[in-house]
């Protein structure tokens, strides 16, 4: 654990200070909320897995020219990243209906959306994290019209890489939510973590509704084997190595 001031606490991770003002230090803990937090507990050894698996990703969308947060990862449950100031936006994005598109639209479990569908989310839990309209969005100044833009931009790029990258793991990307900053260039750079918190995973060798789930619907659901189908993702992805720079480029 850091000596090094708390900036923040979430619901999975701590954010310290470091001794470099333009890099902070992510502890990623096994805790585990759904439902915004009304459902809380606790899963073994989730930190380090989803600190492990998001690292992967991290370096797999450098290596494809993505900008992200991610420096470096010095301990199992750690990762040093470049400090940002975070977008209040949770930016969605759904390839398969699924959980709340479901529920507010009625369309079914498990239709495949003829395009990806990109959506923002005030990221406030006083509010619930509300779905927002663009015109709300630029009325509560979250962003800009040009880095809303940007930002739908680089989430369709980002589905992309990563719906190949799981296929070549044998899992479907069912939907996942991403988080922007912004670095004292006003660069935006992808942040936060991508991990089975924050992804709906589905094992492609398994049809069952609930056996194939491999992400936090598990836990939400109480549908069991949690660290189990955490550990499979974690197995599946590193499994699958991250080219350099130079030749993912080529």
């Amino acid at each position: 654990m850091s000596a090094h001031p708390v900036l923040y606490e979430g619901k999975a991770k701590i954010l310290y200070a470091t001794d470099d003002p333009d890099v902070l230090l992510t502890h990623f803990k096994d805790d585990a909320t759904a439902f915004n937090a009304q459902k809380r507990g606790s899963i073994v050894g989730k930190g380090e897995m989803n600190c492990a698996i998001s690292s992967h990703l991290f370096q797999l969308l450098e290596a494809q020219g993505i900008a992200t947060h991610w420096l470096s990862s010095p301990a199992p449950n750690e990762m040093k990243v470049r400090s940002v100031k975070i977008l209040p936006l949770e930016v969605v994005v759904r390839n398969i209906a699924a959980g709340s598109l479901c529920q507010q639209t009625g369309l079914p479990l498990g239709m495949v959306l003829q395009e990806p569908l990109v959506e923002f989310y005030y990221k406030n839990d006083a509010l619930g994290d509300p779905l927002l309209t663009l015109d709300r969005l630029l009325l509560l100044e979250l962003a800009t019209a040009d880095q809303v833009e940007a930002l739908r931009t680089k989430a369709l790029q980002i589905d992309r890489l990563l719906s190949d990258f799981f296929q070549k793991c044998g899992i479907t990307l069912v939907d996942f939510k991403l988080e922007f900053g912004l670095d004292r260039q006003q660069n935006i750079l992808l942040a936060d973590e991508i991990s089975p918190d924050t992804c709906r995973l589905w094992n492609q060798a398994d049809t069952d509704p609930a056996q194939r789930v491999l992400d936090k619907d598990r836990f939400r659901h109480d549908l069991g084997n949690v660290e189990a189908a955490y550990r499979q993702v974690l197995e599946r992805v590193l499994a699958q190595p991250v080219q350099p720079q130079g030749e993912a480029m080529l």
